[in-house]
C-alpha cells in the first residue's frame, strides 16, 4: 500500500513524498501513524544528514523516514503475532534499537518506518524484542509524548550517588535538592513534573530560565503552593548567578543538577553549584562534536562530584511513563504549544530552534499549517473550527487534550 512520509536525503534535504510500501511478511505489522512530536534531535539529524552518527552513509540513495516520537494504530497483523496484537491497538516505540548493538534508530535509520508518515511497517525483530508497546489511552498525543518524557525519566534514573558505605546507587537523591537549569523548555517542563510527581521525592526543586515568558508559563503550570502541600519547595528564578543559586540551596549546593541547554556557561554553572556527592546530568545533546566545558576535578576527588549523560530511553522507561500518566501523576500535555499537519512537518523541523514555545505536534493524516494553541482565539474570529478548539483548550487550563484531538481529527 502507499504511504506518505517525510524522508531525509542529506543535509537539510527533507522531502514529503508518497511511495509504495512492500507487502507485509509474516511477523510484521502495519501501523497507521496518527501523531508525531517534533524532536530537537530530528532537527540536528536534518542539519547533519549522513554525518549524523545514527544516519546511514548511503542515505542519499536510500532515504530514511524521520520522526521517532509517534503514536500509531495497528491496522494489519500477520499470523505470527495475532495472539499479541489486534487491529485498533494504540502503540508506541522506544526508537533506539539497542538490541542491534549499534546506532540503528527509528526516525534516523530506516526507510519503511518513521514517525512522519501515514503508514509504516514494524519489522519482526522490533516486535520480537518487545519494542512495540501497547498503550491504553484516550488520545494519540499522549502516546507521542511518552518517548520524550521517557528520555527525561531515563536521565533521572542515571544520576549517580554514593551511600554511607561509598556504594554507588542511581536516581536523584531522596529528600535532596534538585536544580533544573534552562528548565522551562518542553523537556524541562517534564523534568519539573517528574521531580514533583515521580517515584523519588526531593525536598527542593529550583528551576532557572532566562526567558521570563517561559518562566511565567511554567509557574502557571506548576504552582509552588501545590508543591508545598507535597512537602517540596518549588522555586522559579531568572538567574545565572552562582552565588544566588547557592544561597537558595541554603549554602551547601544541590544534590542533583540538570543541564537542559548545551551551553558551556550553563554546564560550568551546574558544576559550581553542586553539593557534596552531587551529580551533574548533562541532558541537552549538542550539535558540536567538540563541545566542552570546564569541570572542577578537585571536587570530583574531594567532594565526590559526578557527571552523567544519557541519550534516548528504554522500554522500561516508557512503561514507567505510561504508569505515571495512567496514575494521573504527570501531564505530558504541558509540553505542547503548537499543532500542525503533515504539510507543516518539513518547515517545522528545519526551523525548530527559531520557533518559540514548546513541543510541536504533527498529525500526519491532516493538512494544517503549524499553529500555536495561543492563536486559536484569533483564528476563531474567522474560522468556527478554531473557535471550538479554543473553547476546548481553555476549559483544560490552556492545554491540548483528548477532546481537542478528537475534534481536530474529525473536522480538519
Amino acid at each position: 500500500m502507499k504511504t506518505k512520509a517525510v524522508r531525509l536525503y542529506g543535509e537539510q534535504d527533507l522531502r514529503l513524498e508518497e511511495f509504495e510500501l512492500p507487502e507485509l511478511r509474516d511477523g510484521e505489522i502495519l501501523i497507521k501513524i496518527v501523531s508525531d512530536s517534533v524532536c530537537m534531535s530530528t532537527y540536528k539529524t536534518a542539519k547533519q544528514g549522513a554525518k549524523h552518527i545514527r544516519v546511514p552513509d548511503n542515505v542519499a540513495e536510500n532515504p530514511v523516514i524521520i520522526g521517532h516520537e509517534f503514536c500509531a494504530e495497528v491496522v494489519k497483523v500477520t499470523d505470527k503475532y495475532k495472539d499479541k496484537f489486534s487491529v485498533g491497538d494504540k502503540v508506541v516505540m522506544p526508537p533506539v534499537l539497542s538490541y542491534l548493538g549499534g546506532m540503528q534508530t527509528i526516525g534516523y535509520s530506516f526507510g519503511e518506518i518513521g514517525g512522519v508518515s501515514t503508514y509504516s511497517i514494524v519489522y519482526e525483530h522490533i516486535i520480537e524484542n518487545g519494542y512495540l508497546i501497547k498503550i491504553d489511552s484516550d488520545s494519540f498525543f499522549n502516546g507521542s509524548l511518552i518517548e520524550p518524557a521517557s528520555c527525561v525519566i531515563r536521565g533521572y534514573k542515571a544520576n549517580l550517588h554514593l551511600d554511607n558505605e561509598l556504594k554507588p546507587y542511581t536516581n536523584i537523591k531522596s529528600g535532596g535538592k534538585v536544580a533544573i537549569l534552562a528548565g522551562c523548555g518542553p523537556m524541562g517542563l517534564v523534568a519539573i513534573d517528574i521531580a514533583l510527581h515521580g517515584d523519588v521525592k526531593p525536598s527542593q526543586v529550583v528551576v532557572t530560565d532566562l526567558s521570563t515568558e517561559r518562566l511565567e508559563r511554567a509557574k502557571q503550570l506548576f504552582n509552588p503552593e501545590d508543591a508545598k502541600k507535597d512537602g517540596i519547595e518549588l522555586i522559579f528564578v531568572a538567574t545565572s548567578d552562582k552565588d544566588e543559586l547557592l544561597k537558595i540551596s541554603g549554602g551547601n549546593g544541590y544534590d542533583d543538577v540538570f543541564v537542559y541547554a548545551p551551553v558551556s556557561s550553563v554546564v560550568e554553572l551546574a558544576d559550581a553549584i553542586l553539593g557534596f556527592d552531587g551529580c551533574l546530568n548533562f541532558f541537552a545533546g549538542p550539535l558540536d562534536k567538540q563541545f566542552s566545558a570546564n569541570f572542577n576535578f578537585y571536587n570530583v576527588h574531594y567532594a565526590q562530584h559526578h557527571v552523567v549523560g544519557t541519550s534516548g530511553s528504554t522500554t522500561d522507561d516508557m512503561k514507567d511513563i505510561v504508569r505515571l500518566i495512567g496514575e494521573k501523576r504527570i501531564t505530558p500535555a504541558v509540553m505542547i504549544t503548537h499543532i500542525g499537519g503533515i504539510d507543516a512537518a518539513i518547515d517545522t523541523t528545519l526551523r525548530l530552534p527559531e520557533i518559540p514555545g514548546g513541543k510541536k505536534l504533527i498529525y500526519t493524516h491532516i493538512n494544517l499549517p503549524l499553529t500555536a494553541i495561543t492563536d486559536f482565539e484569533k483564528l476563531g474570529e474567522t474560522d468556527e473550527r478554531f473557535k471550538k478548539l479554543d473553547d476546548i483548550v481553555k476549559k483544560n487550563n490552556g492545554l491540548w487534550c483528548a477532546e481537542a484531538e478528537e475534534y481536530l481529527l474529525s473536522n480538519f
